[in-house]
């Protein structure tokens, strides 16, 4: 797979959800401690069925063009083959954040 070709799944959590999203590109972001999420994929409006959870992930990432996540939000990142259904599903569970801790002052 080329690099221009290469899709990749990303799981964060946002407020009480794990929201699931399709990106082309994934970068460490300039802003300390933030990944950025750009080219979001989504599935094709000629489908007869609409899936709910991937519309409202549509709504939320509507005109976006970067996204900035924060890295202790950050579940998973995979490399994918191709990409699929955007997801927006409720924590069940003790699903929680990372620990963060603020970077080193200069003295």
């Amino acid at each position: 797979m080329a690099a221009d070709d290469a899709v990749y799944r990303v799981s964060f959590i946002n407020q009480d959800k794990v929201v699931e999203v399709f990106v082309k590109h994934v970068y460490q972001s300039d802003i300390w401690g933030f990944i950025q999420l750009e080219g979001f994929i989504f599935g094709q409006r000629s489908e007869l069925l609409v899936d709910p959870g991937e519309e409202k992930v549509k709504q939320l990432f509507n005109e976006v063009k970067s996204s900035f996540i924060p890295t202790q939000a950050i579940l998973r990142i995979d490399e994918v083959e191709r990409s699929g259904v955007a997801k927006l599903t409720e924590v069940k569970g003790s699903v929680s954040q990372f620990p963060f801790s603020p970077p080193p002052r200069k003295l």
